[in-house]
Parts: structure tokens; sequence; C-alpha cells
């Protein structure tokens, strides 16, 4: 991009979306062409009249003023003598609605197109003043609050609006993260009206893309829908839950037969409401299209239990709808953040659904690029400010910091992160240490805690576990991640052993194993901080016992729960909190229908209330970090080495389930675990592409690369 600038519209109002336009022509044979791209915003280009490219949102969402990755398209094969290249810019990530406070600039555009000939000569054609621009048919376009297309419009170009802006090109990069792609289409499994009269379309399924329409119109009619995930209590549209994001869909239409799917803007929804449409409703007109990274599926789980199936359904659906380029908490209401805590809990689940090692290579490297000079971590990324109270240094979510690197190495193996990350892990620990206000421990400060905890009070966010063990626990466990990826690459990291024993210690005594809550409980062992392990493993037990087989555990201490409990030899209750229908547990949204994984254990009540509109996602992926644990214990498959270099088979069978299948793509070859019962004993059958050990019933057996039954 040496020689292109960056382009922007100097009549542009915020409102109306651009398009770029340069003609150019190729008059001598063709040995290639290429298209380098990327903007400031989100953009789409046609090269004439076809897309180029499949990337959904590019160049999706970097931390701008570090980081901008520039896409290159192979273009030979779309063009000709005489060609028009297009290029419509939306406000994007980058300056919308919601966070133009942080990004007060104009969105801007920088391309190269680069054609070699035959001849073996060179031409290139850079963005600069001599292009033009215009308003084109997209009148609205925004993340949060959708778009108005009217098709009506030609774009009318103007010679004299393109400015070249002195943004700074350092911060270009190779395209590093999965582009965001179409991946599927679904048709309708309803249309119906409503009590309240109103005409519904149901999809079947939560998901986030835009709606594909086909119709036929005079010039001027109007299509319009609007959206929503669940329907409330008597059966008619809600979508309160979405706060202020309009998710506006509006469609101009132009003359005859037109198919129409948004571009530049993204939706969640399961149901569709037509507010206007000028051609008869049928469900061959309506197609939902769905679109997430392209990543590979890697996991895959089958068990006899139709609920559970549904679950771990729910969980890969969730992960889709929330890796659109950034791991966000949430894909439908005005947030849609790259919130540090979600991703830190689900972060091995995921990586086990799915290949998301240039997912989040990428995302880390935005993690790294904003971390404060002091260390400090605030606690989305990308940064935004479209709310005042994203703040930083909060347990649990900015540790994400050491935690997924870490578990990053441990799924794929690879060190290179770890050497990325090691000084920004160092950086975060030495920050804590000085921010605390009690030396050894992590003490003051905002901090989240065990949010959406159930044992807080109605429309309350924190129930009673302590903040400061909350953070102090996270604290030395990010500690002893810096001395463990130390030891890996060969570092003098005895300050932090020290450091790491005098937090350890320091735990002990301040709490000394008297714990309130079972969140409390559960981190306290799950990072090895009891006095008497044994003892707090029996006593959060009978904690949970006494609230009549149900947790009560939010956003950090969900996560651990069923493998605390399976690590301390209690794997029965795991199954029963795993398997429990009633409100609170796993099943109890599947139950109410759900699709997918639900910010709270009763986003809808039992009496098929609401819990609230101001925070109520129906597509929140945080509780689906149970996947980790259908992996490892019910399913038996963990790696022996980072990696899955070597393998280790021990699962833990339980016949509430009856049969349990697993299976794992990894660099090495595919991973199968399967336990069914026969004669009311437990059978097992594996199958590894390297050396591995099984375990069954406390025997270990040395397995080399094969299939396996016992």
């Amino acid at each position: 991009m040496k020689n292109a600038n960056f382009i922007c519209n100097e009549n542009y109002k915020g409102e109306v979306c651009s398009v770029f336009l340069r003609e150019f022509k190729a008059l001598k044979p063709l040995k290639s062409a290429r298209l380098f791209i990327t903007a400031r915003g989100v953009y789409e280009a046609v090269l004439n009249g076809k897309r180029v490219g499949d990337f959904i949102m590019a160049p999706g969402w970097t931390s701008y003023e570090n980081r901008l990755q520039v896409q290159v398209y192979d273009i030979t094969n779309l063009l000709c003598d005489s060609n028009r290249l297009e290029v419509t810019l939306s406000n994007g990530w980058f300056a919308g609605v919601k966070n133009r406070p942080l990004n007060l600039e104009r969105v801007a555009l920088i391309a190269k197109i680069l054609i070699e000939y035959v001849d073996n000569t060179n031409e290139e054609i850079v963005t600069d003043e001599s292009w033009l621009v215009g308003e084109g048919p997209l009148r609205f376009c925004d993340i949060y609050d959708g778009q108005i297309y009217d098709a009506t419009v030609k774009p009318q170009f103007n010679k004299n609006a393109v400015i070249c802006s002195d943004n700074d090109k350092s911060v270009l990069v190779e395209q590093i993260g999965e582009a965001v792609t179409e991946q599927e289409r679904l048709t309708p499994v309803d249309i119906f009206k409503t009590p309240k009269g109103e005409t519904v379309i149901d999809f079947g399924q939560n998901l986030v893309g835009y709606l594909e329409i086909k119709l036929n119109a005079v010039v001027g009619d109007i299509a319009e829908f609007s959206f929503a995930e669940v329907l409330d209590n008597n059966g008619n549209f809600y979508n309160a839950n979405y706060r202020g994001a309009k998710c506006i869909y509006k469609y101009i239409c132009k003359d005859g037969y037109q198919v129409f799917k948004p571009i530049n803007t993204f939706y969640g929804f399961r149901y569709v409401r037509v507010d206007s449409f000028p051609d008869q409703i049928t469900a061959e007109k309506f197609v939902a299209v769905v679109v997430h990274s392209n990543m590979k599926r890697t996991g895959k789980i089958e068990t006899a239990n139709p609920l559970l199936n549904r679950l771990y359904s729910n969980i890969i659906w969730s992960q889709k709808g929330n890796f659109l380029d950034v791991p966000t908490d949430c894909p439908q209401r005005d947030e849609r953040l790259g919130w540090l805590g979600d991703a830190m809990v689900f972060m091995r689940t995921a990586c086990l659904n799915f290949d998301a090692r240039k997912f989040f290579k990428k995302w880390l490297l935005d993690m790294k690029s904003e971390q404060f000079e002091n260390g400090a971590v605030k606690v989305v990324v990308p940064r935004s400010a479209h709310k005042d109270w994203f703040r930083n240094d909060a347990a649990g979510w900015s540790d994400a910091i050491t935690v997924c690197p870490w578990e990053y190495y441990q799924i794929y193996g690879d060190v290179e992160i770890l050497k990325t990350m090691f000084d920004p892990m160092k950086k975060w620990v030495n920050h804590i240490a000085d921010i605390t206000e009690k030396p050894n421990l992590w003490f003051g400060g905002f901090q989240y805690g065990d949010w959406l905890e159930l044992g807080a009070n109605e429309g309350e966010f924190k129930g009673d576990t302590r903040d400061n063990l909350v953070a102090s626990a996270f604290y030395a466990n990010s500690v002893n991640i810096v001395c463990k990826v130390g030891k890996i690459l060969g570092e003098d990291v005895s300050h932090y052993e020290k450091l790491y024993q005098s937090i350890v210690t320091a735990f002990k005594t301040e709490f000394n194993d008297k714990f309130k809550t079972q969140t409390e409980h559960i981190l306290s062992l799950q990072f090895g901080l009891c006095v008497d392990a044994v003892g707090v493993a029996n006593s959060l037990t009978e904690l949970i016992h006494r609230n009549g087989d149900k947790l009560q555990t939010g956003f950090l201490g969900t996560p651990y729960a069923l493998n605390v409990l399976s690590n301390y030899g209690y794997t029965d209750l795991a199954y029963t909190l795993l398997l429990r229908e009633n409100y609170p547990s796993w099943l109890y949204p599947v139950t109410k229908g759900a699709t997918t994984i639900w910010e709270h254990w009763d986003g809808i009540k039992p009496d098929g209330s609401m819990w609230s509109d101001e925070m109520n996602s129906f597509n929140h992926y945080a509780y689906g970090a149970v996947g980790d644990w259908l992996y490892s214990v019910a399913g038996g498959i963990t790696a022996a080495e980072p990696g899955f270099k070597n393998v280790h088979f021990c699962p833990r069978p339980d016949q509430r389930i009856g049969w349990f299948k697993t299976e794992l793509y990894t660099a090495h070859g595919t991973i199968k675990s399967h336990w069914y019962y026969k004669n009311g004993k437990p059978r097992y059958e594996f199958e590894t592409p390297v050396d591995a050990t099984a375990e069954i019933n406390g025997t270990f057996y040395e397995l080399k690369k094969g299939k396996y039954k016992f």
C-alpha cells in the first residue's frame, strides 16, 4: 500500500453510505490481477457487477489505532477490457451509532489493484483523488440499528468529493483472522399470526445473519421487517431485550422481480415480524442466511439423551452466532462486544468445537495491542466507548490475557502464542501487585465478581460471593500460568514462583477454607487454594445438596463446577446437575424451547415471564463452557500433551444417559471415544491417531495408533 492513500468522502454526513468508483482498462493479455483493500469501516467491493470475495463485514473489527487487516482478492477472472470497481463503505464497528464517541473521524478506504500482464509488465491502480464518490442505495447502515436500502437509487458520482486523509498506514497488517462468510441458509419452519394479529416468520433456530427476500413489486413499494429471539408468554412478538438496537430492515423496491439481502450489517434472530411486504407472504420468499467466522468444525458429541443433544447443539449455535470476527457476548442487542470474561470461560470449549486458531490469534493480538503501558487490561477487546462502564482491571475478565493464551496452547500446542503473549502476561500480574490494597492478594477496585450469580436478589447482578476472594483466586491462577509459560519458554520465573507461593499462603491464611458460597468453594478448589481440599470438596457437595441438588453459581463459578466435582470423586453429582431439567439447570432452557445458550439461567422464568428487558440475551455462550466437561470427563478425551500429541482416555459413564459418543479432529488426526451399557455394564470403544493411554476403573492401558474396545 506504499503508493495508496486513505480516501474519504468530503460530503459524508454519517447516514447515507458512500460508494467509491474507479474505472480502468486492461487491454493487454492478463497474467493475474489482485485487489488489496481495507477500510476504517466496513466495505463491500463489486467489480463489473460481481461481488469481490465472500468476506462479509470486511475487514472485520480490530483495534483500529493499532492494527487494520488488509484483504487480498484474486480478481483475474473478473476483469475485462473496460472495468468498473464500486466499493460501498459503511460505518461498521469503526464509527457506528454506538461507537461514535470513540471514533469521531470519517470512515476511509484504501486499496490497490495490481495487474500483471503476460508480457511481464505491471500496472498499479491505487486509491487517490482521481477516484469518484457518490451516495448509493444504502441510505442508512449500522451494526446495531440495521439498514435502509433504496433499490431505486443510482449513485451520482462526484469528481471533486474524494479527499485523501493522513491516516496512519503503519497500522496495516496482513489478514490474520478468519473471514466472516455465509455458512448456511435456513427456510421458515412456520409462518403464523400472533394473538395481536401480527404476521411472524419462524426459522426454528436462533441465529446470526440476515434475511434474504424474493418478491415481485413496483417502484417505491416497501418491505419492512423486525427481529426477535423469542415470543412472549402469550405467543406475541417480543424484542424488548434488544434495548437500544433498532435493527431496522427497510427495503424500497425497484420494479419487477427482485432478490435482496442486506450488506455491511447483521442481525440476531429466530423470529421475523413482517411489518410490510408488497407481495404474497409465502415461505419460499424468505431465507435466513447464517453468517459467522469461517472456522472448521472439529468437535462432535452425540448421546442417547435428546435434551442433552439439544444442549450441545445450542452450545454450537451460540458459538457460531457470537464468533463473528470477535468473540462477542451477544449478537442482537446494543452491545455485541468482545467481553474478555465470556471468552475466557468459554475458550477451551470453543477450541474443541471448532478450529479457532486464526480467530483467536487475531483477537489475542488485539488484546496485546490494547494493554495499557502500566499493564492494565480493559474488559472488552477491541476497545469501545459507547458505554462508560467498560472498566479496566476486573478479575476473571482482564485475566483473559493469561488464561486465553494458555488454553490456546493446551489445545493447539502452539508455543509461538506463548512467546507473543508472555510479556503482556507478566505486565498484567505485575499491575495487580501495584493496584491491590492487600499484598499478595487482590483486594479493592471495581469487580464483576461471580456475575449473575443466582444468590443475587431479583434484578441484581451479583450474589454473596466475595469480590476479594474471586479476584485473589484469579490473581493466583494468572501468576501460576506465568510460571508455567516461563518454564516452557526457558525464561527465569523465579520471582513469579515466589510470588505464587506467597499468594497461595496469603489466600489460605485470609480465607482459611471458610467459604460461603458454591462459587467460593469451586474457585478455591479449581485453583488449588484450599488448606484441606478434600474437606472443601465435601463442603461443596453438602451446599449443593442443601440447595436441592442445584447450582447457585454465575459466570465465573459455573464453568468450573462440574470439573471440580469430578476431580474430587463426585461425578455422579456432576451428572445430576447436568441432567437436571427444572430451573436452574443447563437443560431448563432446552425444556423452554431454547436453540442457543441463554445469558440467564431463567431468561424465561417458569411462569413464562422474562427475567428483564434490560439484560436478557438468549444467545450468550458463557454457560456453554460446560462443553469442556462433556468432551473431557463425560467423553473422556483429554490431551496428555499440548496439541493432542498424546491422548488420555478416561470416560466417566453414567447409565442415566445410556450411551455417549465424542469425536475430536486434531492436527494429528481424529480421536473418538464411545461408551454404552450392555447388560448393565459399561463398554468402551476408542480410536486414536497417536500414542495414548486409557484409564478404565483405575487400570491404565498403553495404546498405539488404532482402534480399541474394552
